[in-house]
């Protein structure tokens, strides 16, 4: 029943909310309305092929303006909301915390303020079919031991950046709107993310395209910082699964589990790019230590056991596979990463990765 209604997803012109649109248009009947500020990170490209697609409806807007919000929901009229629009790099957050407090607490907050507005006035069966789903991170829980056991949806939060502290006060916001409004409230905490349509200043597109420029491949302290990947397409999947079937004011981990740590990522990202792009020398002699960040979490890994017990949803691309198929997409599309590798985020990268922070010789 709630699939069959128009939804609207905020961020939706970002890297997953993007890849959700599109998953979302190519598997369902319903309409979609985009709302996305386009900041460095928004990217209208990314949907260029839904572009023509009478069910897709884009809005330029912030979901800090609650009363634009509101009047969008009323306009649109949706069965649910996606809520990916968010600052979500730690580096910047790092630099530049005001912007995430602005974003990710302000702006969620206006968000549910016009959601809960919006939703109390809807009949009684609509509200009851009506979902908010909001996306988070791991980032969340804080960092676990080599040893320790990954997290569940009932580990306790220890933010230890600006970004993840910034998350888990949104988190908390829409707990607190199901608890106290009784919003029908969805929450999903994924782990990293790779695929198409990845801003380049995350990790796996930033070491493939200064690799292809052959310049350093920055890599963070030793490089024994260790993630669990997650497709996009699996995360898109995943979270389409919550909002079908997960049981409103629950919370849903989403993982790829597979663990590995930042070095052995970039060295299997130069395997392939080998392969794919030979040079008289390997990528991996690129490879560059470089002063790690304040306050880097040592490991992330999700247990997700409850989203593939109660909801039957497991990832299902192998991570060589997904790795392959999000390298030889960045191949493909040298006009996409030349549109957004240009102005603002030239500079951002300057700043973060100035030779000075080199600390240590290329890998041979």
């Amino acid at each position: 029943m709630l699939l069959k209604s128009p939804i609207v997803v905020t961020g939706g012109a970002g890297f997953i909310g993007s890849n959700f649109v599109l998953q979302w248009l190519a598997e369902q009947q319903t309409n979609v309305t985009v709302l996305d500020n386009l900041t460095y990170a928004g990217n209208l490209e990314n949907l260029t092929s839904v572009e023509k697609d009478k069910r897709y409806h884009f809005v330029l807007g912030d979901i800090v303006d609650g009363g634009s919000m509101r009047q969008l929901l009323d306009e649109q009229r949706p069965g649910a909301v996606v809520h990916f629009a968010a600052e979500s790099h730690v580096d910047r957050s790092i630099l530049g915390p005001a912007e995430f407090i602005r974003t990710n607490i302000e702006g969620t907050f206006q968000l549910l303020e016009a959601v809960r507005g919006y939703w109390s006035e809807l009949p009684t069966p609509q509200q009851r079919a009506f979902r908010f789903l909001h996306v988070s991170t791991d980032e969340v829980y804080g960092s676990l031991t080599p040893t320790a056991l990954a997290f569940t949806e009932e580990t306790p939060y220890a933010p230890n950046s600006p970004y993840s502290a910034s998350k888990a006060a949104s988190d908390h916001l829409v707990r607190a709107y199901y608890h106290t409004y009784g919003l029908p409230v969805l929450t999903t905490n994924c782990s990293n993310n790779y695929g198409p349509h990845q801003f380049p200043e995350k990790l796996i597109p930033l070491v493939v395209l200064n690799a292809l420029k052959g310049l350093p491949i920055p890599v963070y302290g030793d490089g024994q910082n260790v993630r669990d990947w997650l497709f996009v397409t699996d995360h898109c999947d995943g979270i389409r699964t919550v909002l079908e079937r997960g049981v409103p004011g629950q919370t849903y981990n989403i993982g790829g589990r597979q663990e590995m740590s930042n070095l052995d990522l970039v060295q299997q990202i130069c395997i392939v790019l080998d392969e794919l792009k030979p040079t008289e020398k390997p990528y991996a002699s690129l490879i560059t230590f470089v002063k790690d960040r304040p306050g880097h979490d040592r490991r992330y890994a999700m247990n997700t056991s409850k989203i593939e017990r109660e909801l039957g949803w497991q990832p299902r691309e192998t991570f060589a596979g997904g790795l392959r198929k999000t390298i030889q997409w960045y191949l493909d599309n040298p006009e996409w990463v030349e549109h957004v590798t240009s102005g603002s985020y030239r500079e951002w990268i300057d700043l973060q990765y100035e030779p000075s922070s080199l600390t240590g010789a290329a890998k041979r």
